[in-house]
């Protein structure tokens, strides 16, 4: 039976008292399972994923994610009592292919409501950086497509058109897992894509015209992002943003910053910042972040999602000379 009920604080008569206790009891085992008191228990693998549970969950859910902020989500060990705490689940919410460690534990996890992002919207492959290729050079980037399956890059929530369709995905799942909320579900989940909109017009219209088109991130997390507005993401590592990039990769870089009237190299704020301060410094570039948006912290230059693409889009449109 479906128990999702809010004990009354106020004092009632005693036998109406005695009435609940006796329901409660009997509902106990049913209640502790996926649930925390009358709200969805939702467990999250990482910010993208926290974000659109407690968008779309509301009041109705309670949310923990399991890479807590300031943490490098790419490779996450999980604590016995998180692993414990995915079986507790009512509905976990991951993205296969980001945290190899995660995604084991969901797989061996008890939970009945498991829910893979990936599989919500479509993931491309990339053989260059940004799926682009750049004409008259060779593209030989096929290295850092480790990550995802098959070499898919997962960074699909800085695509707010995929990520809203994902949102949309996010929903109908919750609906299902929590049946008696759906109406709610469902109306915070219109209200959420509706920003996700409003974002994606902002960096149309933003990006509409710029004096370049190309853009060199330490991290190759931006290529839905670069795919979505026509631009051409230059990776120094790839999609780890812990790999270490070859002589050969750093000469070809500098030849793109040259090429393509790169003004700015553009560092994250949870990975080490040194190899984009060095290729900089040694190509007379700026520096700046681009926040791929894997967790937010104090450096974080906004409180969610949306404010922190906002703060992208900005520095995008200095780095590329938005007209």
């Amino acid at each position: 039976m479906n128990v999702r009920r809010l004990i009354p604080t106020t004092a009632a008569a005693g036998a109406v008292a005695l009435g609940l206790m006796a329901v409660s009891a009997c509902s106990t085992s049913d209640a502790a399972e996926g649930s925390n008191g009358d709200r969805l228990k939702v467990v999250a693998s990482f910010y993208p994923m926290q974000y659109l549970a407690e968008e779309i969950g509301g009041d109705h859910v309670s949310v923990s994610t399991l890479t807590q902020p300031g943490v490098e989500p790419h490779d996450l060990e999980l604590k016995p009592r998180q692993t414990a705490e995915l079986n507790e689940a009512g509905l976990i919410l991951y993205l296969k292919g980001i945290q190899p460690a995660v995604d084991k534990a969901i797989t061996q996890s008890e939970a009945k409501n498991k829910v893979d992002a990936a599989t919500l919207t479509e993931l491309e492959h990339h053989g260059t950086e940004g799926g682009h290729s750049h004409e008259g050079e060779e593209a030989g980037h096929d290295e850092h497509a480790g990550e995802g399956e098959a070499g898919a890059d997962p960074h699909i929530w800085l695509d707010p058109v995929k990520y809203a369709e994902v949102a949309k995905g996010v929903g109908k799942s919750l609906e299902k897992a929590d049946p008696d909320n759906a109406a709610d579900y469902k109306k915070n989940t219109d209200a959420l894509v509706k920003k996700l909109d409003g974002l994606n017009g902002k960096y149309q219209q933003g990006l509409k015209t710029t004096a370049t088109k190309t853009f060199i991130t330490t991290h190759a997390a931006f290529g839905y992002l670069a795919e979505r507005y026509g631009l051409d993401q230059e990776g120094i590592a790839g999609l780890d943003p812990e790999s270490e990039p070859s002589p050969a990769r750093i000469k070809d870089l500098q030849a793109i910053a040259k090429k393509d009237k790169v003004s700015t190299v553009f560092f994250e704020t949870l990975a080490s910042d040194k190899t984009a301060k060095t290729l900089a410094k040694d190509t007379g570039l700026k520096t700046d972040v681009l926040d791929p948006l894997e967790g937010i912290t104090d450096k974080s230059k906004g409180d969610d999602y949306i404010e922190v693409m906002e703060s992208n889009l900005t520095a995008l449109q200095k780095a590329l000379g938005a007209k």
